[in-house]
Order: structure tokens, then sequence, then C-alpha cells
């Protein structure tokens, strides 16, 4: 492809290079979303994707292009998103794959990434230091260099997703994607504004990696739930489409990140990362309003989250919603003083998880212990009841931080 903008007909040349790879993900309507947000909100599930992101309609449109050159095998640098459809594309091609990780990187995106048959190498701190090495490495060893987001035909490639959006979604107002290097963004901005400009088009970035907002990006390992848009430096293909076709680039907090991605789970039933997940944020923090009209259109960009994060995001939004208490009670050291306290909480509602006795570290009188409970209860307004019942009982009960 020359070096200007990806046309209509690239992006659908794009579509049939990944026909048998790529898959037309759905577009599932959100009961829950609309009736708490209001309009008519529906979600493109691009986590259900081949390896599980939309990166693999980039992927494999670049590789098809790469003719010979990918016989000496493929190289690039990316967080995990990238690497897993670069692998499997390679894999699909019969092509050699080497990807640079940075620092940080999804333990799940990199076994996945390995498993798809590619040798995964360190890429330094950052995506962008991961990408730099990538393109060194392929300097030297005539590798074919896979740029993840700045690339004419890797922008072609993820534009498909909007040809499907179009598809699917008569009444389309409002489009709301996720933004890391913008491959994503820009291939779908320019799909969709070719044939509906009407449509207002969306990007979310993560606050501590925000460069479309902020122009720079902080030194070192960016510490975020979403890594996968955790890059620091826009591309010079993807930002002048994004300027051009892009309406608005918001950036939302880490918590409400948190949030989307618990929220997503407990409502609509998808295992959605971080990076995928902050389109839902920007209404979580109110600074989307729903389309009044037509659908509003979240993409859940990618489901590649570490399972071993997953109970702790569980944990800490219970917590914030009041279905999980924390309490310390200090006890006299004495049989029976725990009984007591254990049968306030059950017959007034509120199952323990967790029992744990603390004797180091705080003041205590000789003939007392200290008990912290992890309590399951039914929302703030239980919490307040078991706080009263206790003291009522004469228990000496704190909440615990």
């Amino acid at each position: 492809m020359t070096a200007s903008n990806p046309t209509p007909a690239d992006i659908s040349a794009a579509r049939e290079r990944g026909k048998g790879v790529v898959l037309h993900t759905p577009v599932i309507p959100s009961a829950y979303l609309s009736q708490r947000f209001g309009g008519k909100i529906v979600l493109k599930a691009e986590n259900l994707q081949r390896t599980g992101a939309f990166k693999i309609r980039g992927a494999m449109n670049k590789l098809s292009q790469l003719g010979n050159a990918k016989e000496t095998g493929v190289v690039a640098g990316s967080a995990g998103n990238h690497a897993q459809g670069l692998a499997l594309a390679a894999k699909h091609f019969g092509a050699k794959c080497e990807i640079f990780v940075p620092k940080g990187a999804s333990l799940s995106k990199i076994a996945a990434t390995k498993h798809h048959g590619a040798t995964v190498l360190d890429g330094g701190e950052s995506v962008d230091t991961a990408v730099a090495a990538a393109l060194s490495h392929a300097k030297e060893t005539g590798m074919a260099f896979c740029h993840p987001y700045d690339d004419l035909d890797v922008i072609a490639g993820q534009g498909t997703l909007g040809l499907e959006l179009l598809e699917d979604i008569d009444d389309l107002e409002l489009l709301i994607v996720p933004l890391g290097g913008g491959g994503l963004l820009a291939g779908t901005a320019l799909a969709i504004k070719h044939h509906r400009p009407n449509v207002k088009i969306i990007g979310v970035q993560a606050p501590v990696c925000a460069p479309f907002i902020h122009g720079f990006s902080p030194d070192g390992q960016v510490l975020t739930l979403a890594d996968g848009i955790a890059v620091k430096q826009p591309g010079k293909f993807t930002k002048p489409i994004i300027d051009k076709y892009v309406d608005e680039i918001i950036e939302v907090d880490e918590d409400s990140i948190a949030d989307a991605v618990v929220l997503l789970m407990e409502h609509s039933k998808m295992l959605v990362e971080g990076g995928g997940a902050v389109g839902l944020s920007t209404l979580l923090t109110q600074q989307i309003t729903p389309a009044k009209t037509g659908s509003t259109c979240i993409v859940l960009s990618g489901g590649n989250i570490d399972i071993g994060l997953i109970p702790n995001l569980v944990r800490r939004n219970e917590t914030n919603e009041g279905r999980r208490l924390t309490i310390f009670v200090r006890l006299p050291d004495r049989p029976g003083s725990l009984a007591g306290i254990l049968d306030v909480c059950a017959s007034n509602g509120a199952n323990v998880i967790e029992v744990i006795h603390v004797r180091e570290g705080i003041p205590l009188h000789p003939r007392e212990t200290g008990i912290q409970l992890v309590l399951e209860v039914r929302g703030r307004d239980h919490v307040q009841e078991i706080l009263h019942i206790a003291h009522a009982n004469g228990f000496n009960v704190e909440l615990a931080h």
C-alpha cells in the first residue's frame, strides 16, 4: 500500500484476505446498560475474536501482502494482543515469528503467544521500547517488521471491524473505541465515516498513558489495568487519521476501568481486559451520555485478562459496592468469645468468608485477642445494621482499613 490513508477498497480487500481466520464478531444488545444509562447500548464483542482481541485483523492483512518477504520470518514489539494476532497469522502462513515483549506484560498473553508458536524476547520497559527492539532486530536479521499499529496495511485490517458495524447496526449514532496507538480507531473511523459521516466516534485512553490527549507520556514502565493500550507515542499514520475523523478523545481513571471489567463480567457475562473495557468507563464516569435516538456501540476490543487479577478486581468491587465488609474485633482471649461475634454475624444474614487472628503489631491487653472478619453482606444498609447490632451486643467492632 502506498503512503496514503487506506481507502474503502483497501479495507474491503483486507476483509477478503482475512476470511477463514478472522471472525465476524457479534454485536450484543445490553438491556442492563441501556436501562442504567439510557439509550440503546450495544456491545461489539471483539473479546470473542480469534486470539481474544481485534489484532488478528491487521496481522492477517499485513502478512498476506508480504509475499516472499515473510520467508525470513516476521518480528514485532507488543504488550501481548498484537503478539498473539501476529503469531497466529504467521502460523497460518507457515512463517517464523519472534515477538519483543515489554516488562509487565500480561502473563496470559505471553503464554498464548508462545502457544501459537512464536518466540518471545525481552522488549524493555514499554511497548515503545519493544517496538524499537523489534525494528532493530529486523534490520539485523532481514526479518519482516510488523508494527502493532502504525502501518497502513494493519490500519486497513483493523478497519474491517468498522465494516461489520455498518452491516450489523442500522441506526449507529455513537461509537466508543479504545485507543492505544490508534490502529483500531483509525481504521474503524475511516470505514465508518466514509459511509456514515454523521456517526460520532470517540476514542478512549488510560490516564497514565494518554499521548493523544497530552502529547506526552511518562518515562519508564507504566502501571495500568489497561496495559493493552498503554502506548506512549501516537503513530505517524494513525494520528492524522484520528485527528481528521474522530470527534473526541477522552481519558478514564483506573478505578472506572476496574469497575467496567467487573460490571461486564457480572451483567453482560463478558470477560474483557482493562484496555478493552475503557469504552464502558466513559459511561461510568458520566463523561459520555448515550445517543438519544440511535444505537450507542461500545467496542470491547480484547478479553485477554490475567485470570489471577480477577479475584482482586471482584473483591475491590464488592467492597466499594458495600457487598464485602472487613471488620476488626477485640475479644477476651477465652473459649467462646469468637463464637459470639460469629453468631451475631450469621444470625443477621452476614456470610463469614474469612477469620484471621491478629495478635501482633497492635496494642492489645494481655487477656485480649484481635480478630479480623471478612463478611459477605447485602449492601451499605446491611453494613450499618451489622455494625449497630454488634455494638448493641457489647462487641468492640471497628471497620478494618
